[in-house]
């Protein structure tokens, strides 16, 4: 049988099974399969979305429907229908998975391998409540509304225009916040971490990696502030009329330096290396750390 008979075929068959969606193609990249998965999203839903290793993608639109589309990798097709894909809706809850039983890798030559892997591409009403996970692999979430949760244990994650409350973590990655409000955490093991926009509550943190913050005006803090990282530097970029309880502690090797004017401001010295003072009319407390590098407060 011909590789273009044998995907019809596969297709046929998948559909069989009441599949809403299938497109096989096999080249260069090995097996790829692809079905989709859609549900009616009338009021605010709560989606989760899980894949054993491969990247998600995450975009909001004007319909009530939820569309997921699941891009299945593998060697052959034998590894790929392996891959199980659970997909049901208990009253307001969205649930999306894609497992793999052994979580084996197929080789392909001598010191070279093919993993298997499911990439998840999910389109959504604007308003949702998100938790999105990856064993293995980058998240890019952009314009939504709602609690969101994106969480990876190998590779990058990426918010865009998103607001309400976002937790976003990897054990291995860059996080990048673009324009982002409400109350934010970030949390990374080993990479930089950049936040742009206007949260509320803010506490970002790096194992490795530097920190870069840049607020827009009119932000009020709801809360204490922390932007800390073991290794690396900080460079935090506020409003003139930013108003804040300032503490900057570069460690033991760096230094703290504002161009904003602190009110009561002391340390910042090769002596008394932890800076403090006021912004504005003070109010909260924001604190910047790192276990080694400089720390920069800067002004536009």
């Amino acid at each position: 049988m011909t590789m273009q008979r044998l995907a019809s075929a596969t297709c046929l068959a998948l559909a069989a099974i009441s599949l809403p969606a299938c497109q096989v193609n096999i080249d260069r990249e090995g097996y790829v399969e692809r079905e989709e998965k859609r549900f009616p999203a009338e009021g605010l839903v709560d989606v989760n979305l899980y894949t054993f290793d491969g990247p998600i993608e995450v975009r909001s639109w004007d319909r009530p429907e939820i569309l997921v589309e699941i891009e299945k990798h593998g060697q052959d097709k034998d590894a790929v229908a392996k891959i199980q894909v659970l997909a049901e809706r208990t009253g307001n809850r969205v649930q999306i998975e894609a497992r793999h039983p052994s979580g084996s890798r197929t080789f392909i030559g001598i010191g070279s391998h093919r993993s298997t892997s499911a990439k998840l591409i999910a389109t959504l009403p604007r308003k949702i409540n998100l938790v999105a996970r990856t064993g293995d692999g980058s998240i890019v979430a952009e314009r939504l509304t709602g609690r969101i949760e994106l969480r990876s244990s190998d590779g990058s994650i990426r918010a865009i225009e998103t607001s309400g409350e976002l937790l976003a973590e990897t054990a291995d990655g860059t996080i990048t916040l673009d324009e982002v409000t409400g109350r934010i955490e970030a949390r990374t093991g080993d990479g930089s971490v950049h936040v742009s926009g206007a949260p509320s509550v803010l506490r970002a943190r790096s194992g490795d990696g530097s920190m870069v913050v840049r607020i827009r005006r009119g932000v009020v803090m709801a809360d204490d502030w922390m932007v800390a990282t073991d290794d690396g530097s900080v460079s935090v970029e506020l409003p003139a009329s930013f108003n804040a309880e300032i503490e900057a502690d570069p460690g033991s090797d760096g230094r703290a330096r504002s161009e904003l004017p602190l009110v009561n401001a002391s340390g910042g010295t090769r002596e008394n290396r932890v800076l403090k003072g006021r912004l504005g009319a003070g109010g909260k407390l924001l604190t910047l750390r790192t276990g080694d590098g400089s720390i920069r407060l800067l002004s536009y």
